[in-house]
């Protein structure tokens, strides 16, 4: 079942069905996905101690790996729909104008947090997948960081 509330209201409006356009662009260059990632991985740590994306952090964390394993070739069990429902709400959370103005401190995040929470709920299943994967890999020790492909525990 998906979370209703903000993150549904904005999932079904104009500027995400947008953002399910572009993720499609995005899919198909490895470039474009890459330098997504690279942004929002920059974004997450800047904005890692607000208090809204405190639940939302490992989630976030999580579909960068994803999308990182994917672009790399590493991890390719990703439905097309759950792919872009991932990469349309990472690219929703870089957007720095957008429902809620990341600027406005103490809510700007808000509307990003209740996205990427809708978009979990959507790709649970997906993302659970690549989490038993994932720690198969180098014995479920190292994870990467969101920048710069560093290892970290």
């Amino acid at each position: 079942m998906k979370p209703t509330g903000l993150g549904s209201r904005i999932v079904r409006g104009a500027l995400f069905a947008k953002l399910m356009n572009k993720a499609l662009a995005f899919i198909k260059d490895p470039d474009k996905l890459r330098e997504l990632i690279q942004k929002a991985g920059s974004k997450a740590e800047a904005s890692r101690g607000t208090d809204a994306l405190k639940e939302m952090w490992h989630t976030l964390m999580a579909f960068l790996r994803l999308l990182r394993a994917y672009v790399r070739g590493d991890y390719r069990n990703v439905p097309l729909k759950s792919l872009i429902l991932i990469v349309a709400g990472v690219l929703y959370f870089v957007l720095p104008i957008d429902v809620i103005p990341d600027f406005l401190v103490g809510l700007g995040f808000v509307d990003d947090a209740a996205v990427l929470a809708w978009v979990y709920a959507s790709v649970k299943k997906v993302l659970d997948e690549f989490a038993r994967w994932e720690s198969t890999r180098a014995g479920g020790a190292a994870l990467e960081a969101p920048g710069d492909g560093a290892r970290t525990r």
